[in-house]
C-alpha cells in the first residue's frame, strides 16, 4: 500500500529530513514507486510537485530535498498503485477549493464499491478510489454545511462519521489539510510525533542521515509529523488506534476522538 506524510507547526518549518526518508522507500527501501507527491501551504495559497516516477529516483524529489520550502502545513504521498494506473492524474495529493479554502488530501489504502459514492459537482479527474472518496468527502461536507460555521465542533464530528463510513468500505488512512488545520484518521497504520523543546537528535531509519533539532530550532517551535510508520529509530512514535480521528492545530493535537 502508499505511505504518508504529514506536517503541522506553529512557524513555517522545512520537511526536508522527514521527506528525504519517506521518499527512499518509493522504490529504494520501500515498493512504493509508482509515483509522489507533496503540497505546502503558504497562507492561503499552496504549492504542489507531483511525479508519476519512483521518489527515490526523481529529479524533482531531489529538487524538494535539497530546497527547504518552508510551511506551517503540508501533505505528502508515496504510492503504490491498486486503482487506477500509474500516472500524473492518479498521483496524491489531490486539492480542491471548499468554503473559500483549498483542501488538501492523500490517502493510504483500497476500497471496495466506491464507484456509487455521490460526489456532486466535486468531479474526478482520474480513476483512484482515493480521489473518488475525497470528492465524496468534500461533497458530504458542502451539503451538511453549505457555509463553514464559525465553531469547528460540528465539523470535525461529521468529517470523522463520513471517515468511518469510508472505512467500512475497506482500509481508509486519511490526511486532510485546508493548510491551517491538518486532520487525520486512521484504519489501520498511521503514526505522529510532536517535537518541542527541549529538542534532540534524531536519525532517518530509511537513510544515514541525523539532525540536531536544537541548532535548526527555537525554543518555541512545535512541530507535529504525522507518517504511516516512523521514519526514525531513536524518537518515540505514537501509533493511532483503529477510527482515531485527530486535528493538529499549529503543531498542536487540539482534537480526538476514538472509538
Amino acid at each position: 500500500m502508499c505511505e504518508l506524510l504529514g506536517m503541522s507547526a506553529n512557524v513555517p518549518t522545512d520537511i526536508c529530513f522527514s521527506f528525504t526518508g519517506l521518499m527512499q522507500r518509493g522504490g529504494n527501501t520501500g515498493p512504493h514507486s509508482d509515483g509522489w507527491g507533496i503540497t505546502f501551504y503558504e497562507g492561503r495559497g499552496f504549492r504542489t510537485f507531483k511525479d508519476p516516477n519512483p521518489s527515490s529516483r526523481s529529479r524533482i524529489a531531489e529538487l524538494v530535498q535539497e530546497y527547504p520550502i518552508k510551511s506551517c502545513a503540508v501533505i505528502s504521498h508515496i504510492r503504490q498503485a491498486n486503482r487506477g494506473g500509474v500516472s500524473l492524474e492518479n498521483t496524491h495529493p489531490f486539492t480542491r477549493e471548499l468554503w473559500g479554502r483549498y483542501w488538501t488530501f492523500a490517502h493510504n489504502g483500497q476500497l471496495t464499491e466506491y464507484q456509487s459514492l455521490d460526489t456532486g459537482r466535486f468531479n474526478p479527474v482520474g480513476q483512484t478510489d482515493s480521489e473518488k472518496a475525497f470528492c465524496w468527502l468534500l461533497n458530504q461536507m458542502e451539503e451538511r454545511f453549505p457555509v463553514m460555521p464559525q465553531k469547528l465542533e460540528p465539523v470535525l464530528e461529521f468529517v470523522a462519521s463520513c471517515c468511518d463510513q469510508l472505512r467500512q468500505l475497506g482500509v481508509y488512512n486519511m490526511l486532510l489539510s485546508d493548510g491551517e488545520y491538518v486532520l487525520t484518521y486512521c484504519s489501520n497504520n498511521l503514526h505522529w510525533i510532536t517535537r518541542r523543546a527541549p529538542f534532540g537528535q534524531a536519525s532517518l531509519i530509511d537513510e544515514d542521515v541525523t539532525i540536531d533539532f536544537q541548532k535548526e530550532t527555537t525554543p518555541n517551535d512545535v512541530v507535529t509529523v504525522i507518517a504511516t510508520q516512523p521514519l526514525t529509530n531513536d524518537e518515540n512514535w505514537h501509533k493511532m488506534e483503529v477510527g482515531e480521528f485527530n486535528m493538529f492545530h499549529y503543531g498542536e493535537q487540539v482534537y480526538n476522538r476514538t472509538l
